[in-house]
């Protein structure tokens, strides 16, 4: 085992609120996971911060007219003040907008720079004249060369998922004028990622007990050859590049985010009075790195930062990096353009942050995406945390202030079933600990869960309600047993429900200096004082669903209403709109790809021949389902290989306001000219 543990949480961009898709992605596994390591009394940091560079603020900032500085000053300390009233226990929560994160970041270039590992490159770039700049990525928008998605923006395609250039779109047009950019030379600095595949794929060989969603992705970039990665770009806003022939670029922020992680760990050792201490967690090979992110964040973490570390030689390459992967609400794609969310600000003006801890814990999508829904976390609360949870506690510590005056009984000639069952507090405690090792935190969360249930089930089988008259040793017995369970309980549930826990603890006088070895059958003396509290949990009533539904449904009525709608693309002449041969077809066949989350393969009947046609919908339709399928095709489109598979054309789809695709349909005999 390693002497100490360094944990990372992904920076959240500081151009708007956390919502349950943050926490369910890399902040709430984090924190359960470092609780965890905390009881076990393991030397261990949390280290996040506030991303305050890249395309996204600069937007934000022009869609309120202010500067960007404006952007990241207010979310940095709302988001930070949020994660706080969550129980978001970070070490240090730092930005990228720091003295000590420039000097860093800067650093880390110019190291790279003069050991001749960067290729440098001048190349043609998209640049709008009536805005007077280049085009960062998130500043184009275009059709996608893989699905065809008209909404592409030039870093990645929203609908497959590929990671894109600008140069890669159809037709791109600049989001700040709506006008086509043209081609300028301009200057940038590359990390040849393919110089490093070789030692990427033995460093990942050695990887143990990664998610095989997280590999996977990993092996799938890997398998296709990395090319070179442009660390530096042309922007106002942002780390500036600190070589001569520089002057209006910027660090990429894949470049600089992630080295945000070793300048706050700077920053909190200066805070805890000794300099060099970060070192000891970014540079001694006996630290294990855990970084925790959510799905759009993998291939930076488990190839491009790597590939930076191995560059600069120094540092400690990640342990593991147990990325889930999306979290949806009421069965949708989450979307804050369209409102349909829910942030955290909102979800504590009305609930418990415990409660969220739990439920969200036990839907993490830690291998594939799960859901959200308020009718899920009301029967959870319900029928877990307030039945099972909640109504053993009550009724023990209710019991033994009744009728043994507040004391712990001695356990006194137990049975083999009181002895089996006290037994049960090691075997639950094992069973949680392995879980939180191996990442799997909704099983930690469900064993920990199930040693309530067993307590409860030995409660009631053994009716203490009635050995109280009949026989009063084992009537305190019983209580004795389930008081140790309830003891062990309010230091196991700590790391999920710290606010209530910590309530527990305070009414058995079990002090909040329980680590978990000292968690076991006999966590209270027999004789003992202890409280008889309130209630833990009261039930969420159906009242209280609806209004959240409701919300949720005004946000996003609102957010409709007040969206500007698509504007029209500028006007094409009579001849290019007849070069365009869309024809009526019906689907006959279709099947998933292989490695593309979004794609289909489909066979359609165009009359005169069948044609495979490659579509990003599969977060919209399965396979099964669209067969016979009524359909438009652009016919003559050229045909393009998309994951492996040729495409022989495109089908035409709506978007509704809230991302759903619909198909646009025709009764037309398969193969009938659309006019």
């Amino acid at each position: 085992m390693s002497k100490r543990t360094l944990v990372t949480s992904a920076l959240p961009y500081a151009n708007g609120p956390i919502h349950l898709g943050h926490l369910a992605g890399a902040y709430l596994p984090s924190d359960l996971y470092v609780r965890y390591k905390r009881l076990t009394e393991e030397d261990i940091i949390h280290i996040c911060g506030s991303d305050e560079h890249g395309v996204p603020i600069t937007i934000a900032a022009e869609k309120e007219g202010v500067n960007p500085q404006d952007i990241v000053d207010r979310f940095h300390e709302r988001n930070k003040q949020i994660f706080e009233d969550f129980g978001i226990e970070f070490d240090y929560y730092g930005r990228t907008s720091s003295e000590t994160h420039h000097e860093t970041s800067q650093a880390f270039f110019k190291k790279l720079y003069e050991d001749g590992v960067f290729v440098e490159k001048t190349e043609e770039q998209l640049y709008d004249p009536k805005a007077e700049m280049f085009l960062p990525d998130r500043y184009v928008k275009g059709t996608c060369p893989h699905c065809d998605y008209d909404e592409a923006y030039g870093d990645q395609c929203e609908s497959c998922g590929t990671s894109l250039s600008p140069t890669d779109l159809i037709n791109p047009k600049s989001a700040i004028t709506g006008d086509t950019p043209e081609t300028r030379e301009t200057k940038h600095w590359y990390l040849p990622l393919g110089d490093f595949q070789e030692k990427l794929e033995q460093w990942l060989d050695t990887r143990e007990n990664w998610k095989p969603n997280v590999m996977g992705q990993v092996k799938s970039w890997l398998d296709d050859g990395l090319a070179d990665r442009a660390v530096t770009r042309d922007l106002s806003w942002g780390v500036p590049v600190p070589v001569e022939d520089s002057e209006g670029k910027v660090l990429y922020v894949w470049f600089d985010a992630p080295i945000g992680y070793i300048s706050a760990t700077k920053e909190w050792a200066e805070q805890q009075g000794d300099p060099e201490r970060w070192k000891t967690y970014w540079q001694d090979e006996e630290t294990d790195l855990i970084h925790f992110i959510g799905k759009d964040n993998i291939v930076f973490h488990c190839i491009m930062f790597p590939a930076t570390l191995m560059a600069h030689g120094d540092y400690v390459l990640p342990k593991n990096v147990p990325a889930n992967e999306f979290l949806n609400l009421e069965g949708k794609k989450l979307s804050t353009s369209r409102g349909w969310a829910v942030w955290l600000e909102d979800y504590l003006e009305d609930f418990d942050a415990d409660l969220l801890r739990y439920v969200l814990g036990t839907t993490l999508p830690e291998t594939k995406d799960s859901d959200f829904s308020w009718e899920g976390f009301q029967n959870k609360v319900n029928s877990e945390l307030a039945d099972i949870l909640g109504n053993f506690v009550f009724r023990t510590t209710s019991f033994t202030k009744k009728y043994f005056e507040g004391e712990v009984p001695k356990l006194i000639d137990p049975t083999e079933k009181d002895l089996e069952t006290l037994k049960k507090i090691q075997d639950q405690k094992e069973k949680i600990s392995a879980a939180y090792e191996q990442f799997k935190l909704r099983e930690a969360i469900a064993e920990t869960m199930n040693l309530a249930r067993i307590g409860n089930k030995y409660f009631t089988e053994m009716e203490p309600w009635k050995t109280r008259k009949e026989d009063r040793i084992i009537c305190g017995n019983t209580l004795h047993v389930c008081l140790q369970i309830t003891a062990a309980l309010s230091v196991l549930f700590d790391p999920i429900l710290p606010n209530k826990m910590k309530q527990l603890r305070s009414e058995l006088n079990v002090s909040d200096d329980t680590g978990w070895k000292e968690i076991n059958s006999s966590l209270l003396s027999a004789g003992a004082s202890i409280e008889k509290g309130a209630i833990l949990f009261e039930k969420i009533e159906d009242e209280e669903v609806e209004e959240q539904l409701q919300k949720l449904e005004e946000r996003t009525a609102e957010q409709e209403e007040n969206s500007d709608i698509e504007p029209l693309k500028e006007n094409m002449t009579f001849d290019d709109f007849m070069k365009m041969d869309l024809r009526a077809g019906k689907i006959i066949a279709a099947s998933p790809i292989e490695k593309a989350d979004k794609l289909l393969k489909i066979e359609v009947d165009l009359g005169f021949e069948q044609r495979t046609i490659v579509s990003g919908i599969s977060n919209d339709f399965s396979a099964d389902e669209i067969v016979g399928q009524k359909v438009c095709v652009v016919a003559n489109l050229a045909p393009k290989k998309l994951m492996g598979v040729e495409s022989n054309g495109m089908i035409l789809m709506a978007e509704e306001a809230d991302g759903s695709l619909k198909f646009v349909e025709t009764d037309a005999k398969p193969g009938s000219p659309i006019m």
